[in-house]
């Protein structure tokens, strides 16, 4: 089958970095489906791999974000059939899914949704899931009750995570949601997903928020350059608040900058559940389940903007620096081979 794939670490401009191959078709285990791949979109998450790749001459698949479908399961599937559309955000521990064909752990698929196409499907799983399991699983809030006039901060927007984790606060009865985002047209995203009101990161955000009357955020997801953001936002938080954040920091965070206002530091990583393979990794299948529920009724939309190309390396490249830049909006797909 045909795979794009990276060697060693260099720098995304190098058209060495990503290269096309064939590689021999993988089989799946008792628990695993074989998707063929239709679509894929790119996270901050390929290019971090990527980046860390070992100079030791093998050729690793990278890409977790696929929409496909199931051409054979493994003799322990119930919940799939061949021939089923699916959806899903892989696993860091196997192969990724810049390829034709890839085997996936069954119990972290889901059923993508049946009003959209597969480039549209392809931009949801990484980012549906990480917003869910922050909002929902680490924050505790709720799709079903109020959120006590509770204000939401995201920062960073009008990225991946941001544009559908605005979307689902959206849903939250009582909460306040404030994006931020630092150019025209990522403010008219993000308040065009929703939220209440906009701030620029590269501001003072404090300053910002006091200047419209908003209350101190009870929650803060942060979602870009913790290094920078994290001090403001210690200070920024109300007493008694939350702060999840969902990318490494490259220095140590000073948690004692909370202490006072007794507010809690909380990490989301998506890929934990797969990872470590916990009891309820089950869960990420039910929950792209239910986000497929709600963009077929409306209620979500697919943060798909871009459509680079069919998938290949030059294309993933291409996408690979875009994202680099930090100027996207959305999410950016790739379909096809």
């Amino acid at each position: 089958m045909k795979a794009v794939g990276v060697v060693k670490a260099l720098p995304a401009e190098d058209p060495e970095s990503l290269v096309d191959r064939d590689i021999p078709d993988p089989v799946p285990g008792p628990g695993d489906l074989l998707v063929r791949v239709q679509a894929i979109s790119v996270n901050p998450a390929d290019y971090r791999q990527r980046r860390r790749k070992p100079d030791d001459g093998r050729f690793e698949v990278i890409g977790w974000d696929v929409a496909g479908e199931v051409v054979a399961t493994g003799e322990k599937v119930t919940e799939f059939s061949i021939g089923d559309e699916v959806y899903y955000a892989g696993d860091l521990t196997r192969p990724g899914a810049n390829s034709e064909l890839h085997v996936i752990d069954a119990a972290i698929v889901g059923h993508r949704p049946r009003s959209i196409n597969a480039p549209s499907a392809a931009a949801l799983p990484l980012t549906a899931l990480t917003a869910w399991e922050a909002l929902i699983d680490c924050m505790g809030l709720s799709l079903k009750h109020d959120a006590g006039e509770k204000t939401l901060l995201i920062v960073g927007g009008a990225g991946g995570v941001g544009s559908i984790a605005i979307q689902l606060a959206r849903l939250i009865p009582g909460l306040k949601i404030i994006a931020t985002a630092s150019r025209p047209e990522s403010r008219a995203w993000c308040k065009k997903l929703g939220a209440h009101a906009v701030i620029d990161h590269f501001g003072d955000m404090k300053a910002q928020i006091q200047n419209q009357n908003l209350p101190a955020p009870d929650l803060i997801l942060l979602l870009n350059d913790p290094d920078h953001h994290y001090p403001a936002l210690a200070d920024l938080i109300a007493p008694q608040g939350k702060l999840c954040c969902i990318v490494p920091f490259d220095q140590n965070p000073d948690l004692n900058l909370l202490m006072r206002k007794s507010a809690s530091f909380l990490w989301e990583f998506m890929f934990t559940r797969s990872m470590f393979s916990t009891r309820d990794k089950a869960r990420q299948g039910a929950i792209l389940n239910a986000v497929a529920t709600m963009i077929d009724n409306g209620q979500l939309t697919s943060t798909a903007t871009q459509i680079i190309g069919k998938i290949n390396a030059e294309n993933l490249r291409a996408a690979h620096r875009q994202l680099e830049g930090g100027r996207t909006v959305g999410k950016l797909v790739l379909a096809g081979f």
